[in-house]
């Protein structure tokens, strides 16, 4: 079997999951979406109808299966397809955009075994849904890296990337991915490291290269919660008692900064976090909300605190 032949294979039934998605399909589009003729996309339509497809329509104009046709018979309520349609919108803000083609594939499988009233509700409502919320711009040097990375998990085989750090700096590691995760407007892979012997997190927007080797791991892995939880003898116990009425400015920050307990009080919330980060990362976020707030210890984290705020006070006099 020639690959012209499985080519043609793989569009029919392409178009067939497009017929079965929409209301109507015009035979132009579909030639761009597939990067073919008209005059070949009227051959695939034929194809179909050979095969006992009931499509109703002419060549140029659009193309549409007979209602009540559909394959497999599966059934959705309304409330079910409003769904689809709004985790729709959240992968378009949100996925990194090597699952964005997977994820519009998968959806317009799904759309293709609904109702034809089904199909018009999506029509209808899926204009009047939209997610508004920033998201940080990313220069993906490669589109399948995290496809790449899930493949090498459910293998169990270590990866070989090309990693460029914060300074620029660019060097060749050898991981063993244990997971990704979404943070702060970033993908991040949490990996073995075999340079550093050690747990690491690696940004997906700073992988300039990445392949999958035959080597398969040294070690087995749990699940990717128990390592981002996964607390050393480095980190420190900080507590903080904030006023009530800025609570609402912390409910993401919170917890990126090592939040483990949280109490209501009558003077405010006192948090209590774990961290690492006391002599850069966690003061200078204090900072931001510091009138807020008062530090119930330790005592290392007022002095460095303060010098934040005399050197910014030296450097702006």
């Amino acid at each position: 079997m020639n690959d012209h032949y499985l080519k043609k294979i793989d569009r029919v039934t392409a178009i067939l999951t497009q017929l079965q998605s929409k209301p109507i399909v015009r035979a132009q589009d579909l030639a761009q979406k597939f990067e073919v003729s008209v005059r070949t996309i009227y051959r695939d339509v034929k194809t179909l109808e050979n095969a006992g497809i009931p499509i109703v329509g002419e060549a140029g104009s659009g193309y549409s299966l007979m209602d009540g046709y559909k394959l497999p018979p599966v059934m959705f309520t309304k409330e079910e397809v409003l769904s689809f349609i709004t985790a729709e919108k959240l992968m378009q803000k949100f996925s990194h955009q090597s699952l964005g083609s997977h994820y519009q594939t998968a959806m317009e499988k799904v759309r293709s075994v609904l109702k034809y009233s089904d199909k018009n509700l999506i029509h209808n409502i899926e204009k009047q849904i939209d997610i508004f919320q920033y998201q940080a711009k990313t220069e993906d040097t490669i589109k399948d890296v995290i496809p790449t990375i899930l493949e090498s998990i459910a293998e169990k085989c270590q990866l070989i990337i090309e990693y460029r750090t914060v300074d620029n700096t660019i060097s060749t590691r050898t991981i063993e991915a244990v997971g990704v995760f979404f943070e702060f407007n970033y993908w991040y892979i949490m990996a073995f490291c075999t340079l550093r012997n050690d747990f690491r997190q690696f940004r997906v927007d700073r992988v300039l290269k990445i392949s999958k080797t035959e080597n398969p791991f040294l070690q087995e892995y749990g699940q990717i919660t128990d390592y981002r939880k996964k607390r050393n003898e480095n980190k420190i116990i900080v507590k903080l008692l904030v006023e009530k009425k800025i609570m609402g400015h912390l409910v993401n920050s919170k917890k990126y900064y090592g939040l483990i307990n949280e109490v209501d009080t009558e003077n405010g919330v006192e948090l209590t976090f774990e961290t690492d980060w006391l002599n850069e990362g966690f003061p200078r976020w204090l900072i931001t909300f510091a009138d807020y707030a008062t530090i119930l210890e330790p005592e290392i984290l007022q002095t460095r605190l303060n010098q934040l705020l005399e050197n910014i006070s030296n450097k702006h006099k």
